[in-house]
């Protein structure tokens, strides 16, 4: 069971390392690599995923509900935390709410399971993209329009690739195989972007960090734990949830805070810090589920 661990976080580790090397020698300019990524190669993999017939979606409309009530219900799990503490609610519940389902919860699940882990994969990370740019945006500013859903690649992949999948449209499978080669470009490029991402924590508000990276990966597990009991989720699907639940904030927490000016050197503390937590948590996640019988 260690070996399999190991040979599962090893590779996300390894690239994201490669990244803040690479990070550290040259500076590159991150952002462009992550523009290409979220507005061509992740629409390209999660439409390709999607408009695969093989994979019926309506399988996984548990899976969906389950990561709805996961992010949602963090952030009322930890409001009255936030409350308590002070803390600016806008700074502090939105990374606490939308985990690292690109970056590190895809690589991750697949390596963890196989290829046949991966639409239960994109189906998480659609469902907490759309969350976070719909009530995400919202806490951030309750003057943002859901219009502006209909901007982003990511959602309108998701829309054409349902549309495929559920009017049983067959697409040549040349086309298909190019959606796919491009969206292969986005795992380990999310992997190496979030290494160097990490090259920018910031320390100052190492205690924020620290809270954050027990309270993510906390309350989404004690949210994933009836969610197991009462919906039917099977195999790869339950898995995917333990995963899911476990992940820490995602980095686009830190871009949105910065596009806001919401105390974006907070944000990233929780954001970096908390991804650096998951060095601990993810080990004793996919142990127990090793040892479960999963993967």
């Amino acid at each position: 069971m260690f070996s399999q661990i190991l040979s599962t976080l090893l590779p996300v580790f390894l690239i994201a390392g490669c990244g803040a090397l690479y990070g550290r020698v040259r500076s590159p300019d991150i952002g462009v690599l992550n523009r290409l990524n979220m507005e061509l190669f992740v629409p390209m993999l999660v439409f390709a995923v999607l408009a695969e017939r093989k994979a019926p979606l309506q399988d996984y409309a548990d899976l969906a509900l389950a990561a709805t009530v996961i992010v949602l219900g963090s952030g009322l799990l930890l409001w009255p935390l936030a409350r308590l503490l002070k803390l600016d609610v806008r700074t502090f519940l939105p990374p606490m709410m939308f985990n690292n389902t690109g970056n590190m919860g895809l690589p991750l699940m697949v390596l963890a399971f196989g290829e046949k882990a991966l639409p239960a994969a994109v189906v998480l990370f659609i469902v907490e993209m759309l969350l976070h740019f719909s009530v995400g945006l919202y806490v951030l500013n309750p003057r943002t329009r859901l219009l502006s859903l209909l901007r982003v690649p990511v959602v309108v992949a998701s829309i054409a690739g349902v549309a495929v999948n559920m009017l049983g449209v067959g697409l040549p499978s040349w086309l298909l195989e190019a959606c796919r080669m491009l969206g292969g470009v986005c795992v380990p490029l999310m992997l190496f972007a979030l290494g160097v991402r990490l090259l920018e924590v910031d320390f100052s508000a190492w205690k924020l960090g620290l809270l954050g990276a027990v309270a993510c990966p906390a309350s989404g597990l004690l949210l994933a734990w009836p969610m197991v009991l009462l919906l039917d989720l099977q195999g790869v699907q339950l898995a995917a949830v333990w995963v899911f639940a476990a992940l820490p904030p995602a980095v686009l927490n830190y871009m949105l805070a910065e596009q806001f000016q919401q105390e974006p050197h907070k944000v990233a503390a929780l954001v970096l810090i908390g991804n650096l937590g998951s060095v601990a948590v993810m080990p004793v996640v996919l142990g127990l589920l090793f040892a479960a019988g999963h993967g």
